[in-house]
């Protein structure tokens, strides 16, 4: 039996029923050893930090970093490097305390496909998750994530333009971008991209999103390009368009029912062809390149 991947993921003051059900999932696809490192920005107060740690710990899980200050672009991936770097040589699956992969088979046989595309990576695509109304609801543990947000569409490709890409396994081998959205020269192979559920849209992302937007702006936050302002910016519109709410009855949108628990039937189509023609936006601050504020405080 191959040594399944080590999980690495850079955390940020989430509430703790969103980690344990993140840590549960990946468990229950065989995940055993996960490296994580949490950092918290300045806001956060300590109550929380040591609430979200605590959480951690309960789980069997002790952190192998911690950090607060700023959430400046190279924050996460240099804190993802080092994390790489301890887990060592082999396969590494990356993803935010927000992303649950769905895997159309068993991580060794998408790893087993991986090494024989010699690419040494696995890509996937974020498939938003929202709620039935479009608000930013909270949730509670016995209602459950896919209850809660039932609907799902690629909110982050058609109102943000941003990266949907995502660098789901990773060979240690390889190096991978700010907000694992590529890994250059290693394009990954698998067709249709695994589908990664992300449950960012919940309750206290608008006041994360306005933050990252203010401190981008003024500069206490660090950024290499304009794509984490704007993507910002054009949540802020939409939001205040249309009540505080996601548009799920938005054609363009075309939000529609999912699972984690199933591949919708739609998907190896639709995500294949978005996956294969996606290219950044050349005008101007339209342009999506990594470090966009997809990778936020809250993921």
């Amino acid at each position: 039996m191959p040594v399944p991947p080590s999980l690495i993921a850079v955390i940020g003051p989430v509430e703790p029923a969103l980690l344990a059900a993140w840590v549960t999932h990946y468990r229950a696809i065989g995940i055993e050893r996960f490296l994580l490192a949490f950092h918290f920005p300045d806001h956060v107060a300590p109550e929380r930090r040591h609430e979200v740690q605590a959480a951690c710990r309960q789980l069997g899980i002790i952190p192998s970093a911690v950090s607060t200050g700023p959430w400046h672009e190279h924050t996460n991936p240099r804190l993802r490097d080092a994390l790489r770097e301890r887990a060592g040589a082999g396969w590494h699956l990356l993803a935010d305390s927000d992303e649950f992969h769905a895997y159309p088979a068993p991580l060794e046989d998408v790893i087993a496909e991986a090494e024989r595309s010699g690419t040494g990576t696995a890509g996937g695509l974020m498939l938003d998750r929202v709620a039935a109304d479009g608000a930013l609801t909270g949730w509670k543990a016995d209602d459950g994530l896919d209850a809660t947000y039932p609907l799902g569409g690629f909110l982050t490709h058609r109102l943000l333009r941003g990266d949907p890409r995502k660098i789901v396994l990773a060979h240690s081998s390889v190096s991978v971008a700010s907000g694992n959205h590529r890994a250059e020269g290693h394009r990954p192979a698998n067709q249709p991209p695994v589908v990664v559920h992300h449950f960012k849209w919940r309750d206290g992302v608008r006041q994360d999103v306005e933050r990252r937007a203010e401190h981008s702006q003024d500069g206490t936050w660090q950024t290499a390009s304009p794509a984490r302002l704007a993507e910002a910016q054009r949540l802020l519109d939409h939001l205040q368009r249309h009540g505080g709410r996601i548009a799920v009855d938005s054609p363009r949108l075309n939000f529609r029912p999912v699972s984690l628990e199933t591949v919708p039937t739609w998907w190896a189509a639709e995500a294949t062809r978005l996956i294969t023609t996606w290219r950044p936006s050349t005008s101007g601050t339209d342009q999506s390149q990594p470090g966009s504020m997809i990778s936020s405080p809250s993921s």
